[in-house]
């Protein structure tokens, strides 16, 4: 599936069924035989959360099967960073499968460009020519203080734990530029995904990610929140 079939479904999950019913068994069940048992891990990692082990946090992840095919985007978030990437360096943290990268190298392959991808998970099939890949966590990337002009982070805020280093990092590794996309969700026990952070309104995403001390700009995209934060333009 792409991201704008499962958005369909995350509307009704999420915005039509009330929480009596979405924390219910009667859900549970329904979730199982869609999922297997792998619903109630989801649900006990969730539970467990401030007392994970990296090593857990590390084979969940291994073991979580995708549900997109290639990327956690929307092709509207895609085109939406194709536009605001500037400068010659594009660096994105949490990049899976690479695909992100790919696409944005092959719709700027005019100019010479330095583009790493980062992720605590080794993905398979990213040996792309022209591409980095660096494996290390998002709360401690190995790179010097605005070593890259774009930072790209999308569908990776909600996974952390500790988001609030994870932002710092983000922002002192970019020079020029840090996008960041979550998706708009609200919280549940039993979800089909891993996370631990939910953001239902901008708002909800605006106040997590204090200091403000930057022009920047939040937007609804689908069912996805997008924030691109301009580091060269204080407010």
């Amino acid at each position: 599936m792409n991201r704008e079939q499962t958005n369909r479904i995350r509307f009704v999950i999420e915005e039509l069924l009330p929480p009596i019913i979405r924390d219910s068994v009667l859900f549970t069940g329904l979730a199982r035989m869609v999922w297997g048992k792998h619903i109630d891990k989801l649900a006990d990692f969730r539970i467990r959360a401030p007392f994970l082990t990296s090593e857990e946090y590390e084979a969940l992840y291994t073991k979580h099967p995708r549900v997109h095919d290639e990327t956690d985007n929307s092709r509207a978030c895609i085109d939406e960073i194709a536009a605001d990437l500037t400068g010659d360096s594009v660096c994105d943290v949490g990049c899976g499968t690479g695909y992100l990268l790919r696409s944005l190298a092959q719709r700027r392959n005019e100019t010479p460009r330095r583009y790493v991808g980062v992720d605590f998970v080794i993905p398979e099939h990213f040996s792309e020519e022209g591409i980095e890949f660096i494996k290390a966590p998002i709360e401690r990337l190995p790179f010097s203080d605005g070593e890259f002009d774009t930072v790209i982070c999308t569908h990776v805020i909600e996974h952390i734990l500790d988001y609030r280093q994870a932002l710092a990092e983000l922002r002192r590794v970019a020079r020029k530029r840090v996008i960041i996309v979550v998706p708009r969700e609200r919280e549940a026990i039993y979800t089909f995904n891993p996370h631990f952070n939910f953001f239902p309104y901008k708002h909800s995403f605006l106040r997590a990610i204090q200091p403000l001390e930057h022009q920047f700009k939040c937007i609804d995209i689908g069912r996805d929140i997008y924030f691109m934060e301009d580091r060269t333009a204080p407010l």
